[in-house]
């Protein structure tokens, strides 16, 4: 490790078989083999192509916390400014109105924090459940995570509304930084819980949100809408519903 450190490498350690991870500083730490490819996975030059977008996160996201923990009326001042350079940057590089901008990336209270967003992986025959969006791309059933639910809940709730079923949620397969993995980026931090689920009973019923669903093979997975799942992220869920002793992945 300090040899590649001294060479301006960086190092992965894998943890399976590893008895003790003291004293051994690594880039990055697997904790299964899944990990690597995990991080292959992902594009770090898309943050590079984007560091504006990243500053304008930065600077909103210092702009709240100040004004949510000062008393201060000229400190107070002074982070509200820093919360419309923010709006003005992302509305300057997106095109995006400045009025619907603020909207959207200044609306919050408090401290702030990441939102939550629920897939569910639903599995028949070797298939996974998608369910067809109103402009034509298929997903995962699943949306945001609403104030009064749980992790668990939100997940039973989605897949009944989009997917017309009743389901029992099993285990927990990833939890996934989205702008780390779909495209494109979000002004705001989100999570993704991707959690299995086994079939109760139901049948899909068209609604307001999607018009179709089907089970598809690993193969053979139609367009997606690739800011809600992406392939990777499918056949990750294909890989944990055929491995009994699967470990949940985690950004």
């Amino acid at each position: 490790m300090p040899a590649l450190r001294a060479a301006g490498r960086k190092s992965g350690l894998a943890l399976w078989g590893c008895s003790s991870v003291r004293h051994t500083k690594a880039d990055y730490y697997f904790i299964q083999p899944f990990d690597i490819l995990n991080l292959l996975d992902t594009d770090p030059q898309v943050w590079d192509r984007q560091r504006w977008l990243s500053w304008a996160i930065e600077l909103q996201f210092i702009g709240q916390a100040g004004i949510t923990y000062s008393r201060d009326p000229f400190d107070l001042e002074r982070f509200a400014r820093i919360r419309e350079i923010a709006a003005e940057i992302l509305h300057m590089q997106s095109g995006v109105p400045l009025a619907k901008v603020k909207d959207l990336f200044c609306n919050e209270t408090g401290f702030q924090t990441p939102k939550m967003d629920t897939r569910a992986a639903i599995f028949q025959d070797g298939r996974i459940l998608l369910v067809k969006e109103r402009d034509g791309t298929w997903s995962m059933p699943g949306g945001w995570v609403d104030v009064n639910q749980s992790i668990r809940t939100n997940t039973v709730k989605e897949v009944e509304e989009e997917a017309g079923l009743c389901v029992v949620p099993s285990r927990l397969i990833a939890v996934q930084d989205r702008n780390l993995h779909n495209t494109p980026p979000y002004a705001y931090g989100i999570l993704k819980a991707f959690v299995q689920c086994e079939i109760v009973e139901g049948q899909f019923v068209e609604n307001i949100e999607t018009q179709e669903s089907r089970f598809f093979g690993p193969d053979e997975l139609p367009d997606l809408a690739d800011e809600k799942n992406t392939a990777e992220q499918v056949r990750l869920c294909f890989l944990a519903s055929q491995d009994p002793d699967w470990v949940t992945v985690f950004d």
